[in-house]
């Protein structure tokens, strides 16, 4: 028996950064940049097998490029299995701008996981404990 990834999505956090590489544009060439964000987060919100919970802006308190964690940016997702992640991870290397692709100005990284569950038998102990 297979398991139905429609009752048993992917819980995936997207971990979006800009690079050095957007920070290094004159400032009259970055909205072309973030037009093509907007496309790209257009389209992880029309694919089908994707169904986007949140997405986080880091920038306020996280100034500059990403290296890793912290991350610019963060799209929390269910998704139908794998190769839907992998598909929100290829619009950084399929979204143009300009001569180039996104992926020249920022990265992505998916962690993918599962919706926590508390199990029935400790979520009661954990009532019973409470009252």
């Amino acid at each position: 028996m297979t398991a139905d990834t429609r009752n048993l999505p992917l819980r995936v956090l997207f971990c979006c950064g800009v690079t050095q590489n957007f920070f290094d544009l004159p400032r009259d060439q970055t909205g072309e940049v973030w037009q093509a964000y907007a496309k790209m987060l257009d389209a992880v919100h029309t694919m089908e097998t994707v169904r986007v919970i949140g997405i986080m802006d880091d920038d306020r308190l996280t100034v500059g490029q990403s290296d890793g964690a912290p991350w610019t940016f963060y799209i929390m997702a269910d998704v139908a299995d794998l190769d839907a992640a992998v598909a929100v991870c290829n619009l950084y290397r399929t979204t143009p701008v300009g001569e180039y692709n996104l992926w020249r100005y920022g990265k992505i990284e998916a962690r993918v996981g599962r919706p926590l569950k508390v199990p029935p038998t400790a979520a009661a102990a954990a009532a019973n404990t409470n009252a």
